[in-house]
């Protein structure tokens, strides 16, 4: 079994497949204790390599060089990648999706934004006509062998979204992405509009969704939700948090016999998991 066909495994079993968004080596390292799949955020990934937002700064070779290390630390995750626009030109998009292909991703998710672009949940969008989307995406399908694409729409009108959700659903795209989803009804027609076309839904603290449990999901269809932000985050708030306090102590570390206390043992025996003669191979999961 190759990493695509092991993720279309899990998104046609019963429930909701979970894929968290990670920024680092060491959220991951942290996210695959707890989840099978991880989700290569755009927003997290900009803010961590780059200290950036989620406006189109990142360069292609800098995301697949972070999904070569993923990969061989975590040989059986599921690993599905956001690519954005496809780094604008279609070409370039096909290149990107073959190295992906080639390095170990599972999926990639391909967007019909173009430039200047935003995070999904942000103001301000812009979309490429349906049509020259539709042209992209079709050169990314014929370029993936196993690869799961998922399309995505980031349309906001009500008519607009049913319809390019419909034209996305027509498509050998393996999943439809409607990102910025406002409401559950709105998740209702999404998903009577795409027939049986696998459906996802991104979940982000403070976007624009509603928030939804895995249940809930299911119940209205929607086959994998992506985590984009919780590790981010969260390491936001706890960093901000110990250096609040570390200054209020003038420099005293706090007492690291206190529960949940992370000190160089535990973190070096987090990340010795991580050399690769320490990972299962997993059962032939390669992308050729």
């Amino acid at each position: 079994m190759r990493y695509g066909d092991a993720l279309r495994e899990d998104v046609r079993s019963p429930g909701t497949t979970p894929l968290i968004g990670i920024y680092d080596m060491y959220s991951a390292s942290l996210a695959a204790r707890h989840y099978d799949g991880l989700f290569v955020s755009g927003f997290g990934f900009a803010a961590s390599h780059y200290g950036l937002p989620d406006m189109g700064f990142i360069a292609w070779p800098d995301m697949v060089a972070f999904v070569e290390r993923l990969r061989l630390a975590f040989p059986t995750q599921h690993l599905l990648v956001d690519i954005d626009d496809g780094y604008v030109d279609p070409e370039v998009a096909c290149h990107v999706v073959q190295r992906l292909e080639r390095t170990g991703a599972s999926g990639v998710v391909l967007e019909d934004q173009k430039r200047p672009r935003r995070c999904g949940h942000a103001e301000g969008k812009l979309l490429l006509p349906l049509e020259e989307y539709l042209e992209k995406l079709h050169l990314v399908l014929d370029s993936r062998r196993d690869l799961v694409v998922v399309a995505r729409t980031d349309a906001s009108e009500e008519a607009d979204i049913l319809r390019r959700a419909r034209a996305l659903a027509e498509t050998d795209a393996d999943i439809v992405l409607v990102d910025g989803v406002r409401s559950v009804e709105g998740i209702r027609r999404i998903r009577a509009a795409v027939g049986d076309k696998p459906l996802l839904f991104n979940q982000i603290a403070g976007g624009r969704s509603p928030r939804l449990s895995l249940g809930e999901l299911t119940t209205l269809g929607c086959q994998v939700a992506i985590y984009s932000t919780p590790c981010l985050f969260a390491a936001h708030a706890a960093i901000d948090a110990a250096l609040t306090e570390l200054k209020a102590a003038d420099g005293r570390l706090p007492e690291f016999a206190e529960p949940g206390s992370i000190g160089v043992r535990a973190s070096t025996e987090l990340l010795e998991k991580n050399i690769s003669r320490h990972r299962p191979l997993g059962p032939r999961l390669v992308s050729v």
